[in-house]
């Protein structure tokens, strides 16, 4: 992740004129911690904890979760920056020509392959029987707002609306993601695999569900134990490909291939032999705690 020194990333900058929260960001980068361990470990109370920790997820530093404790529920705190660049010249920046929007529906998946367990519903009700990857195939998947497999992959055809002259300079897509996890697991971490016209581009592991809270827009009906997933930014440029600003390959949108009059492949997996295999579970509009679908932009020169 890079960050412009000027007065936009204050909130970023202050997080570091702190001796506290400075303390906090090497405490979580151990170990993920409740406020009350935190609260113990720097010897202050823990609403000023709250109040730094506060500050820090503000920050895109740290990321909490309320989780079920012994006594009711706690805050659950994890480092989610790994790393970050402090620039202080600014960069010639090409400008944008073109901007392409697009949302694309969980269910509107183009090719799959899928193992058990897996299942795909709509806002409404279940599309056919849990378990059985033919009902990927039903041809009301196009409804789908929420989807689930164990093994295998589900692949987007993303529509490209580039003219002849125009060069992509950005692909980004962010959507809410979590692992499949069986009604009788608590924690089950994943290694999810994102590719972009057959090119993989980077792994995210989903750390464990704690998606046991209700999403905000998850319908009364559902009765799987995963009601929401983590909102996730997949960025491919021209210096590599990043996951919320951090970078996991090297892979640039020059690799891709991209051409007007053809449209972009995106696949999600998750294979046998991941060292994570942890399934996938994908959540759109009318599921979760966003209430949106797969979104993509493309940003050209």
């Amino acid at each position: 992740m890079e960050i412009e020194v000027c007065s936009e990333n204050l909130k970023f900058l202050e997080c570091f004129s702190s001796p506290t929260r400075v303390r906090i960001i090497e405490l979580l980068g151990a170990e993920a911690m409740n406020i009350k361990s935190l609260s113990e470990a720097l010897d202050i109370k823990s609403p000023i904890v709250t109040r730094h920790i506060h500050m820090l997820e503000q920050a895109g530093i740290v990321r909490s979760e309320i989780v079920a404790g012994k006594r009711g529920k706690q805050k659950i705190c994890h480092l989610d920056l790994s790393q970050a660049t402090l620039r202080f010249r600014k960069h010639a920046v090409a400008t944008e020509r073109s901007r392409y929007f697009v949302s694309l529906p969980v269910g509107a998946y183009s090719s799959y392959e899928v193992k058990p367990t897996c299942g795909i519903a709509s806002a409404n009700n279940m599309i056919g029987m849990c378990d059985d990857p033919r009902y990927f195939a039903d041809p009301e998947h196009v409804h789908a707002r929420v989807l689930w497999f164990g093994i295998g992959y589900v692949e987007y055809r993303i529509p490209n609306y580039m003219v002849n002259n125009e060069k992509p300079d950005t692909l980004e897509v962010s959507l809410e993601i979590c692992s499949e996890t069986p009604c009788t697991v608590d924690h089950l971490p994943t290694d999810i695999v994102f590719s972009m016209n057959g090119t993989e581009i980077g792994t995210w592991t989903y750390p464990g569900n704690f998606g046991n809270d209700r999403g905000i827009y998850t319908p009364a009906w559902w009765y799987k134990n995963i009601h929401h997933g983590l909102m996730k930014t997949i960025r491919i440029t021209q210096h590599g490909s990043f996951i919320d600003g951090v970078k996991v390959s090297g892979v640039t949108i020059s690799d891709l291939a991209l051409s007007y009059d053809k449209e972009i492949l995106f696949r999600i997996s998750c294979s046998a032999t991941a060292r994570n295999c942890g399934g996938v579970t994908l959540f759109g509009k009318g599921f979760g705690n966003y209430n949106q679908d797969i979104e993509v932009t493309l940003r050209c020169l």
